[in-house]
């Protein structure tokens, strides 16, 4: 066929469109890679750091499809910030239905949906739960479903919301557009929950490198907490402006912006147990530049869309990693330099511990079985909080752990008992998930603390729990890496604050070359697994039952510690 009359190619039109609707001159490869399985009708996960440009996956296909573009997000404020991007930067037909909108609003809204007169809409899990709102939806013949901050999805999350496990039913309800779920964190566990209750088997994984070299990393080290609150304030007070602090406690985020405010900083606290509305003004005021320091729980945070964050410090140790990198990836968006500061005692992972030791009681699991099984159809959730007392999140996580083992079905007229599915059975394979799940989530608090602790390359570390492998050499910045280069060879980790005490850092030398990042293995008392990283002397496997491990190499390899799959 001669030049002239082929036809554009799909990746020119995707080009194109990022070029003259948004002004993108250029797409990331893994962008581009995501974008072309979207018009493929692919579905697709995409698991990209966050600033990578993740939204940009479903706006650019969303101009060239075919219908309209139905967005789950959760929070409303981050609904807003979208929908005023996309008209600000595309003129693109967007807008949101939620429950912070006047009914009027609603109703606008969903006559422009009727009228085929939107190109994105935007709505909460919440909404969908709605049958009203899910037949509007569906007669709107979306083209494409995106799940934003996907990683909600699974309840081995850092942000687990029960509505998003109805998600896959929903997708069904709607015409079964094709899926695409975003997220910025997604260790391999999270991954196959999202793709398993998102029901995408087959789906296409396009997971991009979680480096964020602009990101400095540091740990400091505290012995006593009264030092490390002062050293809180007085460490955020320092850093270049604006700053978001993460404490763990309502109470904290109150004291440190009311602190940091005394020293004449612009602060403010942010946390679940204020109103909606003093919530939104916190986030707004943030991000048109009015605030110089956020200091807030993990509530605040999720698709902040502000690219000149200068420094993230946690004044409390996050559960696991996962939250840990969702955080901090805050900082530093318009890839300029930032840092990202942990304060650490020993004594805070306790609480984390803590967290992740309770399963519920097998009576409790039974009980629930026979009282669905009581009634003659499918029950309403909202009929079994009523009946049992329990809060919506405890309700679904039980009932969610029932499913799972088989005694359950979850459908749209509410939840029924499988027919001849054993009570006890399937109570004791509940309690069985839910204590595998428990040792993962012990394994990822251990995790958190091998970071902190670490006297080796802190990037190395970070990276190697999402199965990242970083050459050796070739750490952007972290104080372990620093402190090896100083002169007279005087190595260290993290800063004990108040002792100056420092000790030699382990060299950074790829895994073994038997066991490379990615390897199925398989152990004799904890199963298969997946090597995730390693270092020098140590690997570390994820294993499916037991949780994270880090295991000696010359042990692995003298006593034959782990069997590789061949095939896997």
């Amino acid at each position: 066929m001669p030049r002239a009359a082929r036809r554009p190619s799909v990746r020119s039109h995707l080009g194109d469109a990022a070029r003259e609707v948004f002004g993108w001159e250029e797409l990331r490869p893994a962008q581009l890679a995501a974008m072309e399985a979207v018009m493929a009708g692919e579905d697709t996960i995409v698991v990209m750091p966050t600033g990578a440009g993740k939204s940009a996956v479903y706006q650019v296909p969303g101009v060239l499809l075919d219908g309209p573009v139905l967005v789950v997000s959760p929070l409303i404020a981050l609904q807003r910030d979208q929908v005023s991007a996309l008209g600000r930067s595309a003129g693109a037909r967007a807008s949101a239905v939620n429950s912070s909108q006047r009914a009027r609003e609603n109703a606008q809204t969903w006559e422009r949906v009727r009228e085929g007169a939107l190109d994105f809409l935007f709505v909460s899990p919440e909404q969908l739960a709605k049958p009203d709102v899910l037949a509007m939806v569906g007669g709107a013949g979306p083209a494409l479903m995106v799940v934003d901050e996907a990683h909600c999805v699974s309840s081995w999350g850092h942000d687990f919301r029960p509505d998003y496990l109805a998600l896959g039913r929903v997708r069904d309800r709607i015409g079964h557009p094709p899926l695409l779920a975003l997220t910025a964190s997604a260790a391999p566990p999270v991954r196959a929950d999202i793709l398993r209750h998102l029901r995408m088997p087959g789906a296409r994984e396009i997971v991009s490198g979680f480096d964020r070299p602009e990101i400095h990393l540091e740990v400091v080290r505290h012995q006593d907490e009264e030092a490390k609150s002062r050293w809180v304030v007085e460490r955020a007070a320092g850093e270049a402006k604006p700053g978001i602090v993460y404490a763990g406690t309502r109470k904290e985020t109150e004291r440190y912006a009311a602190e940091l405010s005394s020293l004449g900083f612009a602060g403010a606290a942010y946390h679940a147990g204020m109103t909606g509305a003093a919530r939104s003004a916190v986030h707004d005021a943030f991000h048109a530049g009015e605030l110089d320091v956020v200091v807030a729980t993990s509530a605040f945070g999720m698709g902040i869309d502000k690219t000149d964050v200068r420094f993230v410090l946690h004044a409390s140790v996050p559960g696991s990693l996962d939250a840990y990198y969702q955080e901090l990836g805050r900082a530093g968006r318009d890839g300029r330099p930032a840092r990202a500061i942990l304060g650490y005692r020993s004594e805070d992972l306790g609480v984390q511990r803590y967290r992740a030791s309770g399963h519920p009681d097998e009576a409790a699991l039974a009980a629930l079985m026979d009282r669905i099984r009581a009634h003659t159809g499918p029950v309403p959730p909202t009929v079994l909080r009523e009946e049992t007392g329990l809060t919506h999140s405890a309700l679904t996580s039980l009932v969610h752990l029932l499913s799972e083992a088989g005694g359950l079905l979850l459908e749209e007229a509410g939840i029924r008992a499988v027919p001849g599915a054993r009570r006890d059975t399937c109570a004791r394979e509940a309690v069985r998930l839910a204590e595998a799940r428990t040792r993962l989530e012990r394994s990822r608090v251990e995790m958190m603390r091998g970071y902190a602790e670490s006297e080796g390359c802190r990037r190395r570390a970070l990276l190697g729990y999402f199965g990242e492998d970083l050459p050796a050499g070739e750490c952007a910045g972290c104080d372990n890496c620093e402190a090896s280069e100083h002169e007279d060879g005087a190595r260290g980790p993290a800063v004990l604050a108040g002792t100056g005490g420092s000790t030699a850092p382990s060299a950074a030398i790829p895994t073994a070359p038997e066991f490379p990042p990615g390897t199925r293995v398989s152990h004799r008392a904890w199963g298969e697994g997946e090597v995730m990283s390693g270092e020098a002397d140590r690997l570390t496997v994820l294993f499916t039952e037991a949780g994270y491990r880090t295991l000696s190499l010359d042990a692995v390899r003298e006593q034959s510690l782990l069997t590789p799959l061949v095939g896997a």
